[in-house]
């Protein structure tokens, strides 16, 4: 998601090679991407995408390309920052991001957040004063639809969901054969937020929808490297766009027992002689119902430390027994 951004191309390819090197398959990215998103920067981590795609010796179904559509949010470059996440902007930003990604189908194509009022980045309670009409169900699925019966798209998913959207979009294509099933959901899961646990796990399990967990690091804090006394690296990304990206801020940012718990951990970690990033990889990837951790390394060293972590086995009972100490001492800090 920063590739475009902080991350330049050339440093992105070789990220990109390196994970692919290491047996990577799954590269996930968004039509808005990079972030903290901008009207000139905007597509460019499909873009990059794409280049790195159409220059790799393996055929194309050797990756499964995933990326996702924007729908309102106050970016008004982005098709004159749509009103609703309807058909016609649906179809439209697919076709905008085969154009980028230099690729005739779409592996997965999910909504990056609803098109109606949630509580989400930071928020867990809802309020009904805030709910407004958005596009319905049916004309977001029957968009999909239409795509993947074109050949566009191949799979479609959800990100940000509720378990009511999720179960909204799931009986819709139960009830009708000729609607596509919902194939996952892309939502934060980790040591800091296990909110998917108590909802969202009951449904995808039910349903078969695999859970794509994005920010498993947290973005970045349950390595540590923010509990420095200085506040950690000035290039680390809740340091380097501060002021610039609220949704990151409004998570991730200061909040009670935040710190406390980021330090439980890391010392969890290091009393097991394990790094906090191995820890916190291997607990999201231990989940039964985790298809896949959405990472997003800036540099070569930190690839490679989150790729060891992948290949590592799961961790101990006894070791998720502490981890689960700790979360009932802490709960979901970063919701």
């Amino acid at each position: 998601m920063l590739f475009g951004e902080s991350t330049p191309p050339d440093v992105a390819e070789r990220l990109l090679s390196q994970a692919a090197e290491a047996g990577a398959t799954f590269f996930d990215t968004a039509e808005m991407y990079p972030v903290p998103q901008a009207a000139e920067t905007q597509g460019r981590s499909e873009e990059i995408l794409g280049a790195w795609l159409r220059k790799q010796p393996q055929p194309r179904d050797a990756f499964i390309v995933a990326t996702k559509v924007s729908g309102p949010g106050g970016m008004t470059w982005l098709r004159g920052g749509p009103a609703a996440l309807n058909a016609a902007n649906i179809a439209a930003a697919i076709d905008g991001s085969l154009q980028r990604l230099g690729v005739d189908c779409i592996d997965l194509l999910q909504l990056h957040w609803p098109d109606r009022y949630v509580p989400m980045f930071g928020d867990l309670e809802y309020d009904p004063a805030m709910a407004y009409t958005a596009a319905s169900f049916e004309e977001q699925l029957e968009a999909l639809g239409r795509a993947v019966a074109a050949g566009k798209v191949r799979h479609v998913g959800l990100s940000n969901e509720t378990p009511y959207g999720l179960m909204r979009f799931c009986h819709l294509a139960a009830s009708r054969p000729e609607l596509p099933a919902i194939a996952s959901l892309q939502n934060a899961y980790s040591l800091l937020c296990r909110t998917f646990d108590a909802g969202l796990a009951e449904c995808c399990h039910a349903e078969r929808v695999s859970l794509l967990a994005y920010s498993p690091l947290a973005m970045g804090l349950l390595t540590g490297k923010y509990l420095a006394a200085d506040g950690g690296p000035l290039d680390a990304r809740l340091n380097k766009y501060r002021g610039r990206y609220a949704e990151a801020e409004s998570r991730y940012g200061p909040k009670p027992n935040m710190r406390e718990a980021v330090a439980a951990y890391c010392q969890l970690a290091g009393e097991w002689g394990l790094s906090p990033t191995s820890l916190a990889l291997r607990f999201v990837l231990g989940h039964p119902l985790v298809a896949s951790a959405v990472i997003g390394a800036t540099s070569s060293e930190q690839l490679a430390e989150q790729i060891e972590a992948a290949r590592a086995p799961p961790l101990e009972p006894q070791l998720l027994e502490a981890i689960d100490a700790i979360h009932r001492r802490y709960p979901n800090p970063a919701p």
